[in-house]
């Protein structure tokens, strides 16, 4: 890391030529890529997937059900079926459509009890992104044509209501406001901590990576989907680290100009120390994201590639193009310095100190913490949201209550297409469908095309999550064995998949990035514990995420509150691999920045005490502050409509505050207490076999308790994370000095 920099800083023109070339295209590139974006939620090989597919080419429709119209006849009538005709042969008149109700069916499930409403069935074709083309046209045909029959219509439907009550206007900031709203959050604590305007430095630095990795993601949709959510994460989980990661250099490099060096040997010390630390998290972060590549389903795989760039472009943002900005401006825009970074922070010093004398206590509450908010998770439910939290009024809303009232359950939002090959009986299918428990009606469709026939299956209630999806199970195994079957394909069926084909293999991912961050630790920490450790916490730690998220979304325990939106009973079945990724990656920020000085203030020292009370001291208040600055980059992204994107965003802002808390302040300091000198072992052989130095066991080194966290003496010479042995030693107030004998 000391040659890197030496290298980049002879290299400074070079360095601001590339990058400013960069920052230019990039900003060309974050117009035109909304537009390359995919919104493929396909699952290739997979039965609803494959027969979706089948339905399209033969019928021209999707699988989900576009629109449910509801006719009324006034009151004291019931619903003639010469009417319902009427309206539905205008509603196929428009093209494109497809069509399924009681005038054509005569099938008297249709109707509401009593006879006084009915609904009609009407496919539209796959639309390109989330908004239908036919919505507006659908609903003022089937009004018009209903008035001509003296009826009065309504239009419901999973995607009616989903775009949220007709009271309100939920259009979010968009990606640009969202980004300014956090790119301002973290102005305020950036000025919190630097007290002068080198606060806009990490700020310059993020706006270059992120418009850096918008010109990458560009390039890469050239070769593969990229999934909508990516510009999203770009602009404001880009936004978050490379200011997080930003925050710790500077810090660094401003701690050692404190001791007296110079402008360029502050900027290589700061790069080989926590220049180090941040290689290691953004590898970390990376691996987390690229890991998602192994899952073969599209929309995952998308984000996996999408996501890893993210880290990797921040990194090499802020280990090339800051060090250049802090030795050609650095101390020039250092001013006012009303805060340096001479002392340790003499709070966290003595947080630290407390966690040290009570660290059993400590280390019982933040686990008390920690299995409290794990337990919800056990009733977590993978799917998608269900019909009461996407609207609380509206059209849409009350057409869908006065369906329930008339006795039709809201199965009648997610029917399941079933095709059979032409010349196969339909009827028979139908009528074993319709005979398995939990449905409400089969129906074969009017007329067979492309070599198939359509049975769409209406169950009872709606299916959604994986504790609805049993009839979708059960109509599968009743009509798989007979004749002609192809499949089953509808919102039940994508669930269903998507549990085989992301859940089944998610243990396999998540092996995957636990063996992989394992190695990359123990050779920066230089130790099997600590990474060990590291690993075991970050997992508990998003068990604990899925648990608020649980308590919070799925359990409505605050959605209504906070953002007027009901329980959804579910978690959208691609949200857990993205959140599980992104929050084990941003949390191991936290452990490789604090226990990277931790390992560094061991070498220099040989106490475990000191180095949690110094390496705390040190970092905790950088921690937090990088935990407030993602905290308030995804604050900015729940703005964004879309229940899902409001559900990533709480997950992932909840789980960063989490993690720099109980987890970091807390739980880290006092296990690095409890495990003593075990910390920083590495045995000879594994050390060997990575390529870094031992670290053998021996006995911890007592340092007399100090009164003032003061600066390092000017005859300190910073170690380099991982010297090792050999490495110069000392204490804050200088009594222990390089070379002499250690305390014991």
């Amino acid at each position: 890391m000391q040659t890197f920099a030496h290298f980049v800083l002879r290299r400074r023109r070079w360095v601001i030529g590339f990058w400013l070339a960069v920052l230019l295209a990039g900003g060309t590139a974050a117009g035109r890529l909304p537009d390359r974006l995919s919104s493929d939620f396909s699952l290739p090989g997979q039965e609803g997937s494959e027969t979706q597919a089948e339905l399209a080419r033969a019928y021209g429709v999707s699988a989900d059900l576009g629109h449910l119209p509801v006719l009324t006849a006034p009151a004291g009538r019931t619903i003639a079926r010469a009417d319902v005709t009427a309206v539905a042969e205008r509603i196929r008149a428009m093209g494109g459509v497809q069509v399924l109700d009681y005038g054509g069916t005569g099938d008297p499930d249709f109707l509401t009890e009593g006879g006084h409403s009915t609904f009609l069935l009407v496919y539209g074709p796959q639309p390109a992104g989330f908004d239908d083309p036919l919505a507006d046209s659908v609903d003022r045909t089937v009004r018009a044509a209903a008035r001509e029959r003296g009826l009065t219509a309504a239009v419901t439907g999973y995607n009616q209501l989903s775009a949220g009550s007709d009271t309100g206007d939920d259009k979010g900031l968009g990606v640009l406001g969202e980004t300014l709203v956090g790119a301002l959050g973290a102005l305020l604590v950036l000025v919190f901590v630097f007290a002068s305007f080198l606060a806009l430095v990490p700020l310059l630095i993020a706006g270059v990576s992120v418009l850096a990795t918008f010109l990458v993601v560009l390039g890469l949709t050239t070769f593969t989907d990229v999934s909508f959510v990516v510009q999203f994460l770009i602009a404001l989980v880009g936004l978050g680290v490379a200011i997080d990661y930003s925050l710790l250099v500077v810090s660094r490099w401003r701690e050692e100009r404190a001791r007296g060096r110079s402008d360029d040997e502050a900027v290589v010390t700061a790069v080989a120390t926590a220049g180090r630390a941040v290689l290691a998290s953004g590898i970390t972060v990376a691996i987390s994201l690229v890991a998602l590549v192994v899952v073969d389903v599209p929309l995952i795989r998308s984000m996996g590639f999408g996501g890893m760039v993210i880290p990797v472009i921040s990194t090499l943002v802020v280990l090339t193009l800051l060090p250049v900005l802090l030795s050609v401006a650095g101390p020039r825009v250092d001013r006012p310095r009303l805060r340096g970074e001479g002392h340790t922070s003499r709070a966290w010093s003595a947080w630290a100190r407390g966690v040290v004398r009570c660290r059993w206590a400590a280390a019982g509450v933040a686990c008390a913490v920690l299995a409290l908010a794990i337990v919800p998770v056990f009733g977590l439910q993978i799917g998608q949201s269900g019909s009461d939290s996407l609207a609380r009024d509206g059209v849409a809303h009350d057409t869908l209550a006065a369906l329930r009232t008339g006795g039709v359950g809201d199965g009648v939002l997610t029917p399941m297409p079933l095709l059979v090959r032409s010349g196969a009986d339909a009827a028979a299918v139908a009528t074993a469908a319709g005979r398995v428990d939990g449905v409400r009606m089969a129906v074969v469709a009017p007329a067979a095309r492309g070599g198939v026939t359509e049975v769409v299956v209406v169950p009872e209630h709606e299916t959604v999550d994986n504790s609805s999806v049993a009839v979708v199970s059960a109509v599968r195994n009743a009509t798989r064995g007979l004749p002609g079957y192809i499949g089953v394909a509808g919102r039940g069926a994508v669930v269903l998949d998507y549990q085989r084909a992301v859940f089944d293999h998610f243990p396999y991912v998540l092996g995957l990035i636990a063996l992989v961050t394992f190695v990359l630790l123990v050779r920066t920490f230089r130790s099997l514990l600590l990474p060990l450790k590291a690993v075991l916490l970050n997992l508990v730690s998003v068990a604990a995420v899925f648990g608020m998220v649980t308590w919070f979304w799925q359990d409505g325990h605050g959605s209504g509150a906070l953002f007027g939106i009901a329980a959804t009973g579910a978690l959208t079945f691609w949200l857990p691999v993205l959140i599980f990724a992104f929050l084990f990656g941003l949390s191991m920020d936290y452990e490789v920045f604090i226990l990277a000085r931790m390992r560094e203030e061991y070498d220099r020292t040989g106490s475990t005490a000191y180095a949690v009370e110094h390496g705390l001291g040190r970092t905790g208040r950088l921690v937090t502050s990088a935990a407030l600055i993602l905290f308030f980059a995804f604050a900015a992204l729940a703005a964004a409509p879309g229940t899902d994107i409001k559900v990533l965003a709480t997950a992932l802002g909840a789980g960063i505050l989490l993690d720099a808390t109980v987890v970091r302040a807390l739980l880290v300091p006092a296990m690095v207490s409890l495990f003593g000198k075990y910390n920083w072992w590495l045995p000879t052989g594994v050390a060997r076999l990575l390529r870094v130095e031992p670290s053998p066991l021996t006995p911890d080194t007592v340092v007399p308790a100090r009164h003032d966290a003061g600066a390092h003496p000017p005859a300190y010479d910073s170690p380099v994370a991982g010297t090792g042995a050999g490495a110069p030693t000392g204490d804050d107030r200088g009594e222990i000095r390089e070379g002499s004998a250690p305390v014991r």
